[in-house]
């Protein structure tokens, strides 16, 4: 098993990492959506903070060499199920190849952002 870290994503704000490697397939935690630079959420609307939890998520899957193809099951989280066509419409532009997917509504999620993704992926 292998731990994933990659500055180009926020760093773990728990006792958790950004991702693990088991095999072939690669775990990764739930991102939600904080500049990896500043660690402050970005944006305010479930759009805005669907694109960086994207990016985040896009920066640990280079980091291992793969990428949103690769996705093979997703779980999502949001603050409210209302934001669902508003996230779809972004979630759909980055998740191409439409992995298996959940989809939750949650009462508060951290940092009280609107949105938190994880996700498993095949690698090479």
């Amino acid at each position: 098993m292998q731990t994933i870290h990659t500055d180009a994503a926020p760093a773990a704000i728990g006792p958790y990492s950004q991702a693990k490697v088991v095999g072939n397939l690669l775990f990764v935690s739930g991102s939600i959506p904080l500049d990896p630079t500043t660690m402050n959420v970005v944006g305010e609307d479930i759009q805005t903070q669907t694109h960086q939890v994207c990016k985040n998520i896009e920066a640990i899957l280079k980091a291992t060499g793969s990428d949103f193809e690769h996705v093979v099951k997703t779980t999502c989280f949001l603050h409210d199920m209302n934001d669902f066509a508003a996230f779809n419409e972004v979630y759909g532009s980055y998740f191409t190849g439409k992995p298996a997917r959940s989809c939750f509504s949650v009462v508060q999620l951290p940092k009280n952002v609107l949105v938190e993704i994880e996700l498993i992926a095949e690698i090479d």
